[in-house]
């Protein structure tokens, strides 16, 4: 897959993945791990994104002694879901095109 492609893919299903409830790298991996594959070394930067796109919120709780980064979605980021979804049916029409006049053979 397109590496942009991919990387906008994962970025989109990181703010759906904290849309439901603010989480935590971990969490955010586990849930969309069966989904699509992300890495923590490819997830955080990802997060750092988001933030300084004001996407997403962050702030930090105590957790068994330790300090644990939760990610909230902004309103930008609850609007950026939406735009991907209205991008995605152009992408979805492109797709129809091409699987259809490579059935034709």
């Amino acid at each position: 897959m397109d590496v942009q492609l991919k990387r906008g893919l994962l970025e989109v299903c990181v703010l759906t993945a904290i849309k439901k409830e603010d989480s935590y790298g971990y969490k955010i991996i586990k849930d969309i791990s069966p989904y699509v594959s992300i890495s923590e070394s490819t997830l955080y930067p990802i997060l750092k994104r988001l933030e300084s796109s004001g996407l997403i919120t962050v702030y930090t709780v105590e957790h068994n002694s330790r300090l644990r980064k939760y990610y909230h979605i902004t309103d930008e980021g609850k609007e950026r879901i939406l735009e991907f979804l209205e991008e995605w049916k152009d992408v979805m029409k492109a797709y129809d095109f091409i699987k259809e006049g490579f059935n034709d053979e």
